[in-house]
């Protein structure tokens, strides 16, 4: 989890963010969790993708991957915003729930706890060819 600064709260989420121009979406949580955790993500099954509307409109569309972490860098700078990365229990998330970012957080933890998994060759990046693990 990444403890961090939205909407003039501290709260938990997961390590997100976007696609940079010509980047597929394997590169990109490979990239974004590192930029905000400072650790280097191998992902190895998509959990799932959700899809939520903020109250004032705005809908995200998350992808949830699971995967192993190494090769921590405790000196790397963390995207702004970012306060630290957190290691945390389902129970420890659920005793504020206020301190969520979305329902989403929730929702991942709870399906990757299930045992949802589904193999990364579902996801096909078809005009990505920098990372061969992007193409379809």
């Amino acid at each position: 989890m990444v403890e961090e600064e939205s909407e003039g709260r501290i709260v938990y989420n997961q390590p997100a963010g976007h696609l940079d121009e010509g980047e597929g979406l394997i590169t990109a949580v490979i990239r974004e969790t590192l930029e905000e955790t400072a650790w280097r993500f191998e992902p190895a099954a998509l959990v799932g993708f959700y899809r939520w509307r903020h109250p004032q409109g705005k809908t995200y569309l998350r992808a949830c991957f699971s995967g192993a972490c190494h090769s921590h860098d405790p000196a790397r700078t963390l995207d702004t915003g970012i306060l630290r990365a957190v290691w945390l229990t389902r129970d420890e998330l659920l005793a504020n729930p206020a301190h969520l970012r979305s329902p989403l957080v929730m929702r991942c933890v709870d399906d990757y706890l299930a045992g949802k998994r589904y193999p990364l060759e579902i996801i096909g990046d078809l005009h990505f060819d920098e990372d061969k693990r992007d193409a379809a």
